[in-house]
């Protein structure tokens, strides 16, 4: 296969990176370095179109995560199981698929790989009675570990042991009566609220309990509570039904049941909860059933809520935000599907996220069906009656059976569900309306800043006279204004219909007094779809489900060009500021510590050369663009003795432009970096705003393209460490900043000619004065003693 030009490559589903092999291939064997992300953990290995044997290699998927470990078996420990002759209970983790733990009547089992390997979890002994180890009633993994509910009290099994756990975690010590994970898989979304999405749900009669990341558990709601959010008669019943995580990353379902005498039927009402917006939205759903009936729920992937609902017999779907309800039948018009397998019950709906169905009897006997569709029809049988069996999602995407055989041990099997499907609609005749669609949406997660616009495309193409077109859905806050665009072309019987539609928002954020809560209303998650306005089971794709993000990303930062952390001797150091240079004018010199790993290399200037920041905008993928709005730098230690080459009216201004003295004096009570930036930005180019003033000022913003530069003093050097912040309230969500250091050096210019002259004159004059008089002081000691001697010789007497 190499030979004829075969060559794979590792292409990721999320962030559409590629990764080849820099190596030759080694005895049939290709290496490619893949690094470990946990937010691009599906990939997918696509090969060079190379026949082998007259056929090509598919295209595989494979989840990449890192390495998750299963707990240990301890010697000694005890089974944990469900009663005795009951029905498979597996849990999953959403996002690693492969993460799985099943739960029989004699063990229970958790695997990292879709049970390729598998350990046993037991329990240690003493720590739960006979009858408690064989009455679990539901199971949940999660990254915190494996739950177990046994007779309405919640456990926790994990590495550091086995725990009960109640009043000392927040949760009740009993009456548990279910809990809930999340089924489908948002690695990417925005949540504007400070806390995190919680993990899973659990939930009594009265009260709903959330819990979050380290076994952190906060009681959510109760029905007194609830009552009162949906003014509920205050002397009827009402309890928790069931909670579920619906297809949104945010939001989570509770099912209550509503009655009054509480002796024939009850009413289902469905209330959602936003954990970022943190309210509840009652919603178009009731349904009327007898007293003691219990409904599984299960929302369905996509955009707008949409779910299917089943109890023992009979499977009930409400799709297109509960606009599109029914009771899935068959051809016949058979809507109970225990009459058509022999009046076994229910036992497991799977739904992917392809919007296959599958629901298994407890004989399995399968029936299958598609998301926004009203039709069932049953599939071959696959395995005996009496072998306990699950279906399940592989790493590769693709449907397996899980038999849990009654020597305690696990097997699995490949479904191929796509060609049962097939050859049962090759037998009723069932053709799918179109015949290709197709769209550009490349991830499953958009992000949109202020700016910004997405412009996407979805084609379908369909017989002659059928009338079909593209449906786009959206769900969430209304902050997207839509642009459509079709094109319409028709040719050898078959039409071909596109729809490219652009997301934008037209809102501008210049000169808002509530900047800050104009931002926060118009940023959210909005959850889009496209689907065919007509589809049925034989479509290999019923839609596309994306997100779109409006607000700031916090992968985006910016830098300055030329700014970096090498080509620098790596250590701090310290330095003093003289106090006449410093904004606020202090009584002491001030001593900075320079934190080279917090600033970074400083850039070293001559003082005669102007200095002006290019800021880049960066993301997770790396390199963005330049940026080109306004932004403002400052010295952050408050040094002020550095200036800008262009003046107000230099810069065009009509009024008084924005300096760093007139915002420090308009907000005394906030500190330097919060006094200035796009919330209370106003530009100088209108006459309607401000006041003339003196327009000879420095202008002390910048921008890529007005030429404005930073300049030095020249009678010192310095050591300046910058904070630039984009100041463009239109530009981004973001709060944008960087920090940069420049150091400053040069020869210190000489004084004034006129001041050299006078002070050499001054000193001159003074030597020659003193010159002169040592001159006169020398003659007049010479005068004096030319004439006299310096020493009288002494005479001597003569005696007589």
């Amino acid at each position: 296969m190499a030979t004829l030009g075969q060559k794979p490559v590792i292409h990721t589903v999320l962030k559409r990176k590629a990764y080849v092999s820099n190596e030759k291939m080694k005895k049939g064997t290709w290496h490619i370095m893949v690094p470990m992300t946990r937010d691009d953990a599906l990939k997918e290995i696509r090969g060079n179109q190379v026949t082998f044997q007259d056929c090509f290699i598919a295209d595989f998927l494979i989840v990449l995560t890192f390495p998750l470990l299963t707990i240990p078996e301890i010697p000694g420990s005890l089974p944990i199981s469900s009663p005795r002759g009951s029905q498979l209970m597996v849990s999953w983790d959403a996002c690693v698929v492969a993460s799985v733990v099943l739960v029989t009547d004699m063990e229970t089992f958790q695997t990292n790989d879709s049970f390729r390997t598998w350990t046993r979890i037991r329990v240690p002994p003493g720590s739960l009675s006979d009858a408690e180890r064989q009455s679990v009633a539901d199971v949940i993994i999660s990254r915190d570990g494996v739950f177990f509910l046994t007779n309405g009290v919640l456990y926790q099994k994990s590495f550091r042991g086995f725990l009960k756990l109640g009043r000392i975690l927040n949760l009740p010590d009993g009456g548990i009566t279910g809990i809930s994970s999340r089924k489908w898989c948002w690695v990417k979304y925005l949540s504007k609220a400070k806390e995190r999405r919680s993990n899973f749900a659990v939930w009594t009669e009265n009260e709903v309990y959330l819990e979050y990341i380290l076994l952190k558990f906060a009681r959510l709601v109760t029905t007194t509570e609830l009552k009162n959010i949906l003014n509920l008669s205050v002397t009827a019943t009402l309890t928790i039904h069931s909670v579920e995580y619906t297809g949104h990353p945010l939001e989570i379902a509770v099912f209550l049941s509503y009655c009054t005498i509480c002796t024939v039927t009850k009413k289902i009402f469905l209330v959602i909860y936003n954990e970022d917006t943190k309210q509840w939205v009652s919603q178009d759903f009731t349904l009327d059933a007898p007293i003691d009936s219990v409904f599984v729920p299960h929302f369905v992937f996509s955009a707008l809520p949409g779910l299917i609902l089943w109890n023992k017999h009979s499977i009930y779907y409400c799709y297109h935000n509960f606009t599109f309800t029914g009771i899935l039948q068959t051809h016949a018009g058979h809507g109970n599907l225990s009459m058509l397998s022999n009046d076994s019950i229910i036992h497991e709906v799977f739904i992917d996220y392809y919007g296959n169905i599958l629901i298994k009897m407890e004989n399995n006997v399968i029936f299958y069906s598609k998301i926004n569709t009203r039709d069932v029809v049953k599939l071959h049988l696959w395995t005996n009656n009496t072998t306990r069996a699950f279906v399940l999602l592989s790493t590769s995407g693709y449907t397996y059976f899980l038999y849990a055989l009654d020597n305690g041990t696990i097997q699995i099997q490949d479904y191929p569900l796509s060609l049962e499907t097939r050859s049962v609609a090759f037998t009723t005749k069932d053709k799918c309306p179109y015949m290709a669609f197709h769209n550009n949406v490349a991830r499953v997660f958009y992000f949109l800043d202020k700016g910004e616009t997405l412009t996407l495309w979805t084609q379908i193409i369909y017989p002659e006279n059928t009338g079909l077109y593209v449906v786009v859905e959206s769900y969430g806050p209304k902050i997207l204004e839509e642009s459509h665009d079709i094109s319409f072309e028709a040719a050898f019987g078959h039409c071909t219909k596109t729809l490219t539609i652009t997301f934008y928002q037209n809102v501008d954020y210049e000169g808002l007094y509530d900047y800050f809560e104009m931002q926060h209303n118009n940023t959210g998650l909005v959850m889009v779809q496209f689907r065919p306005s007509e589809y049925s089971k034989t479509c290999p794709i019923a839609q596309k489900v994306f997100q779109i993000a409006v607000g700031c990303d916090d992968k985006k930062f910016i830098a300055v060009k030329g700014f970096s952390k090498k080509g620098c001797h790596h250590h701090d150091f310290s330095y003093v500021i003289e106090k006449s240079y410093l904004r606020h004018q202090p009584s002491k010199n001030l001593k900075v510590r320079y934190i080279w790993k917090k600033y970074g290399c400083p850039l070293r200037l001559d003082f005669t050369e102007k200095f002006q920041p290019v800021i880049q905008l960066f993301d997770d993928n790396g390199y963005v663009k330049d940026v080109g709005a306004n932004f403002i730098v400052w010295e952050i230690h408050g040094r002020d003795d550095y200036s800008f080459n262009n003046t107000m009216a230099q810069s065009g201004c009509l009024h008084e432009a924005q300096t760093w003295k007139s915002m420090i004096e308009l907000n005394k009570h906030l500190p330097l970096e919060e006094v200035w930036g796009p919330e209370n930005y106003i530009h100088c180019f209108s006459y309607a705003m401000g006041k003339p003033g003196d327009l000879n000022q420095p202008y002390e913003i910048i921008n890529s393209s007005n030429g404005n530069h930073i300049f030095w003093p020249l009678g010192h050097s310095g050591m300046y460490v910058f904070r630039v912040k984009i100041l463009d309230p239109n530009y981004s969500f973001c709060n944008l900043t960087a920090m940069f250091a420049i150091e400053t050096f040069g020869l210190i210019p000489s004084p004034s000619v006129y001041l050299v002259a006078a002070f050499l004159f001054v000193l001159m004059l003074l030597f020659f004065t003193i010159l002169v008089l040592s001159y006169f002081r020398y003659m007049r000691i010479y005068r004096q003693y030319i004439y006299k001697p310096l020493h009288n010789p002494q005479r001597k007497h003569k005696k007589n």
